[in-house]
């Protein structure tokens, strides 16, 4: 890939890119790269002019994509579906127990809820500790629906972490439209947004530690270079690119019957990772 600036022009080996942030309305790409990187299964996101991520890259037709998997996907066991999406909503919870540990901040009504939690969450405990958790994050007038700057580094983190999930999840020939528990015929990408659930506090552990006014390039690079941190998952030190395949992997697995367990164990470092920009945005 070459990469005109008005600094130069630079190359790069598309195979040492797994992901591709336009972050400006003002570059131009040729189809042919497109086309290139696609093939090798590089996912691409485009932003708008606030800077908001508004679309990706999605392959017609994976190299490995087998009918056999597909079937498979139509005919995933229900109750299998139900205990992965626990698991799923279980492991998100203690991350966000976790995260709130690391700040030093109460946390004893979150593990209340996450008592409560019963299988396929049928009493939407992930959406009650969310209430309760971002505020106890953030501040105490914070809300996810406000136009502010965390909110949007936040949606930014979340759109990168999905970007990778669902990367993931068409590298091993399956579709991002069926999920487990979301199942919008506005979204594309229901699967994804069910696998990504465990690993959204990585996104809001980073951002608590960081101290802007303004989605500045720092923090966005910032997001970006997570995928590059160190954490502990289901026992092993790995970095986050390699636990969001290992992830995947696991769970597609465990749909599809090859595996009966299934493990979304997630430790977080109670340091401040090495990409920290705190005053510096």
């Amino acid at each position: 890939m070459i990469v005109q600036t008005m600094d130069g022009i630079n190359q790069v080996p598309i195979e040492d890119i797994d992901l591709l942030l336009v972050s400006t309305t003002q570059a131009v790409i040729t189809t042919s790269l497109i086309s290139e990187l696609v093939k090798s299964q590089v996912k691409i996101i485009f932003t708008d002019n606030a800077n908001e991520p508004v679309c990706e890259t999605v392959g017609y037709y994976p190299n490995n994509r087998d009918v056999d998997l597909i079937k498979k996907q139509f005919q995933w066991d229900e109750k299998r579906q139900q205990l992965l999406w626990t698991k799923i909503v279980a492991s998100k919870i203690v991350n966000q127990i976790n995260v709130l540990s690391i700040y030093g901040v109460e946390n004893a009504d979150l593990i209340a809820e996450l008592d409560k939690l019963e299988v396929d969450d049928v009493t939407n405990r992930e959406a009650v500790v969310a209430r309760k958790y971002f505020p106890l994050l953030f501040d105490n007038k914070f809300s996810r629906r406000d136009f502010s700057p965390v909110n949007a580094a936040l949606n930014y983190g979340y759109s990168i972490l999905l970007a990778n999930v669902n990367r993931e999840i068409v590298s091993n020939g399956y579709l991002t439209y069926l999920g487990i528990h979301h199942h919008s015929n506005d979204n594309q990408f229901n699967l994804g947004s069910d696998l990504m659930e465990p690993f959204r506090p990585v996104i809001d552990y980073w951002l608590a530690n960081q101290n802007f006014k303004e989605l500045t390039p720092d923090v966005k690079f910032g997001l970006v270079d997570l995928l590059n941190l160190e954490m502990t998952f289901n026992g092993k030190e790995m970095l986050f690119r390699n636990i969001i395949s290992e992830h995947v992997r696991n769970c597609l697995k465990y749909l599809s019957g090859e595996t009966d367990e299934i493990k979304i164990e997630v430790e977080l470092k109670n340091e401040v990772p090495n990409n920290a920009i705190n005053g510096h945005v």
